[in-house]
């Protein structure tokens, strides 16, 4: 259980792992990979990279769902470049 008392949603982190790894992937947008690769070099296994730049996609699908605002890409940039 988490802080909330609920159970995490291993299938929901799942697709989000899949969107960054589409991100990659395609490079596209390129901040995804610049930031992987920055965590992985400063001591991140490759999978806890993908779970931080995770949790920084699925705030912003949060962001877009609950108040109906578009994709800020230089937002998504700075939050990922904030990411330590």
């Amino acid at each position: 259980m988490d802080y909330y008392g609920e159970r995490p949603n291993y299938r929901l982190k799942a697709l989000i792992i899949e969107v960054v790894e589409n991100q990659m992937e395609e490079n596209n947008p390129p901040i995804t990979n610049i930031t992987y690769k920055r965590l992985t070099k400063s001591g991140y296994s490759e999978q806890e990279a993908k779970e931080k730049i995770a949790a920084v996609v699925a705030e912003h699908i949060y962001d877009i769902m609950a108040g109906g605002s578009k994709f800020n890409l230089k937002k998504y940039t700075r939050d990922l470049k904030n990411l330590k």
